[in-house]
């Protein structure tokens, strides 16, 4: 044998020596015995109850957005206000001819008081009126729809558009959402099932803020994922839990294996 491969086979000897007295961990496997054997631990998101994509009724042109970005707002504020004048004369228009049929309606009813008309004029009379009222109604729907109004308290999200700009009818205008009513959203294995429990504790850590919060499971989803076997688990937080925004993640501790 060359001489030179015996260092070479001295090296590969003392490596395979080492390998065996400690073969090389893992990062995705070097989990702590305790964590791994209890699987109390679940990763979950906070969601809010009260969200939603605000869109247009009716096409027409944004003449108003008072509210931007991050500011919040009351239930009930106009968060989008559109051209209404066309609808406005339109309902103005209607109005005018409910008053108009309203008087027919009287003269015909004070003539065939005295004879003058038969009871059928009374009742085209009568249907006009009614046909001029629904139309009068519809006008006025879609001038109240030149206002979109928030739904609930709570912030913007995101403009979906801009003042000044033309949209077509149901076109996304506004994302908006409510941190106050925020829940926590966890997929946990379904082996779980038979021993989650409303109003059960549980501990959740966010990791923007890395603070522990005391939590309790509200309800489970409706269904177990085939695919990945897991359950959805619905938590709620403490009403005394400030500084949370949709959309964080974190890790919830249970303190006892399901």
């Amino acid at each position: 044998m060359n001489r030179t491969l015996y260092p070479l086979l001295g090296l590969l000897g003392m490596v395979a020596t080492a390998w065996a007295e400690e073969p090389p961990k893992d990062p995705l496997l070097d989990v702590p015995a305790a964590s791994a054997a209890s699987g109390g631990e679940a990763r979950g998101v906070l969601r809010a109850r009260n969200q939603a994509v605000l869109a247009s009724e009716l096409p027409g042109r944004i003449v108003e957005m008072p509210y931007a970005e991050g500011q919040a707002f009351k239930k009930g504020e106009v968060l989008v206000r559109f051209d209404c004048s066309a609808y406005q004369a339109q309902l103005n228009a209607a109005n005018s001819a409910v008053r108009a049929a309203r008087e027919e309606l009287k003269n015909k009813q004070q003539l065939a008081a005295l004879n003058s008309v038969g009871r059928f004029e009374v009742a085209l009379a009568e249907a006009r009126q009614a046909q001029s009222q629904a139309e009068a109604q519809v006008y006025q729907v879609q001038v109240q729809r030149c206002q979109v109004k928030a739904p609930f308290d709570g912030q913007v999200v995101a403009r979906k558009v801009q003042p000044h700009e033309s949209v077509a009818s149901g076109a996304p205008l506004l994302e908006v959402v409510d941190n106050r009513t925020l829940e926590i959203h966890l997929l946990v294995p379904s082996s779980w099932l038979s021993r989650l429990k409303p109003e059960q504790g549980f501990s959740f850590v966010p990791d923007e803020t890395g603070q522990p919060l005391q939590a309790v499971v509200k309800r489970l989803g409706a269904r177990i994922d085939e695919g990945s076997q897991t359950l959805l688990l619905i938590g709620g937080l403490p009403a005394d839990a400030p500084g949370l925004l949709a959309g964080m993640s974190g890790t919830a501790h249970f303190p006892e294996t399901p």
